[in-house]
């Protein structure tokens, strides 16, 4: 048999962009006896949670959830709104953006990816002013769609989301606002129905703190309407089943009970919080790590400090070492796992997650395990990271700060 000896002793350090780590209280939530999932009791459950994910992504329009990863949230979200043949138009941040051209090309829709050239799209935001000029050149309107990424996991850019709405209305233009924000959500400000968005996709695994597994979709009524009428084939994602079922708690297919039972107890602990206060702590944390950054004398991933990440920082290396090398190093010594520099980014950089079940302390000890691995693989540092974002912490209390 197969014996897993991961951690033999102490705690995991799990900083990484998400998976992020899953708070007790929840594990104890999802540990609960499972219930009929067409029984009274899940009827009462599913009604209670539809109403309170509202809340965190600020719309009264419906929230879908299924059983799946973010990747099959985006899925859904070009599935039900789009049609075999259609053109949209997608904007390259990063890895994750990358990834869902991919799939809408395999979907067989005929996406135009525009960005700014080579590595350097991938350390700034979506520009809302490239989409205002390629939409205006569309005057026949033959994009359906614009797509793009608000918090992209593999760079730490956190793009403006409301801008790009401008830039549409700017255009005149009817194409539908798609958005990803499968690690932004409940961890950097997002706005659904504010920001005039038509489908968000999102997920369980980052800011909402749970295991991944759960995956959502919140939907505007022009999105709902095109889901009317678009041909794309589909059976498990299609919306107008799950809304119906919705209406009175249930899914029209066995749904994950358990991790519908974290997924409440967690909207009670961000609820309970108070949003604005979870988003403050984040972009405290994200302060702090950066002052740590500055400090080594290191470059951060994003260059635009207006779109730095509350989520995440990347941290590039000199030239010349390989993050991944840096990285490895101190996992095995530190027992401290940090992302890992993605597609066009690949040894360039690693990621310090400092999201959902987190605080300062946690902060620190990180800040420390990659400093002391950076000075054991032989990095330059300018100073003291550890001790910048203490010093940080200390002069930029957070009422109530956890």
């Amino acid at each position: 048999m197969l014996k897993l000896d991961f951690h033999p002793s102490g705690r995991h350090f799990l900083q990484i962009p998400g998976p992020s780590p899953v708070p007790d209280r929840i594990l104890r939530a999802m540990s609960l006896p499972t219930i009929d999932h067409r029984g009274p009791e899940f009827g009462a459950l599913g009604l209670t949670l539809l109403k309170k994910i509202k809340e965190v992504f600020k719309t009264k329009n419906p929230v879908i959830i299924y059983p799946a990863s973010g990747t099959g949230a985006w899925e859904a979200a070009l599935s039900n709104t789009l049609s075999p043949g259609d053109r949209v138009l997608m904007f390259e941040t990063g890895h994750f953006a990358t990834l869902w051209h991919k799939m809408a090309r395999r979907l067989q829709l005929e996406p135009e990816f525009i960005g700014l050239p080579g590595y350097e799209g991938w350390r700034h935001g979506v520009q809302a002013d490239m989409i205002e000029a390629r939409l205006k050149e569309d005057t026949a309107h033959e994009l359906k769609a614009v797509c793009v990424v608000h918090n992209e996991t593999s760079t730490g850019v956190t793009s403006d989301i409301a801008a790009v709405r401008r830039a549409i209305d700017a255009a005149g233009h009817p194409a539908l606002l798609l958005v990803d924000t499968i690690s932004g959500l409940a961890s950097a400000d997002y706005r659904h129905d504010e920001w005039g968005v038509d489908v968000t996709i999102s997920g369980s695994q980052k800011g909402l703190m749970l295991p991944p597994g759960i995956s959502f979709n919140a939907v505007s009524e022009r999105a709902i309407e095109a889901s009317r009428h678009n041909r794309m084939p589909k059976s498990f994602w299609a919306w107008d089943e799950i809304l119906e079922a919705n209406r009175n708690g249930y899914w029209p297919y066995t749904p994950s009970t358990n991790l519908l039972y974290g997924l409440n107890e967690s909207l009670d602990m961000l609820l309970d919080e108070g949003l604005d206060h979870v988003l403050a702590r984040h972009q405290r944390w994200a302060a702090g790590v950066r002052q740590a950054v500055e400090a080594w004398g290191l470059e951060i991933q994003c260059q635009d400090p207006a779109v730095y990440s509350p989520v995440l920082t990347g941290v590039v290396m000199p030239e010349g070492i390989d993050a991944d090398e840096v990285r490895k190093l101190i996992y095995e010594r530190f027992d401290l796992s940090l992302g890992t520099g993605l597609g066009k980014a690949k040894g360039k950089m690693f990621r310090i997650g400092h999201l959902g079940d987190c605080n300062d302390l946690t902060l620190i000890a990180t800040l420390g395990g990659c400093e002391a691995g950076m000075k054991l693989a032989g990095v330059p540092l300018a100073g003291s990271g550890t001790s910048a974002a203490l010093e940080y912490f200390a002069n930029h209390p957070l009422n109530g700060s956890r």
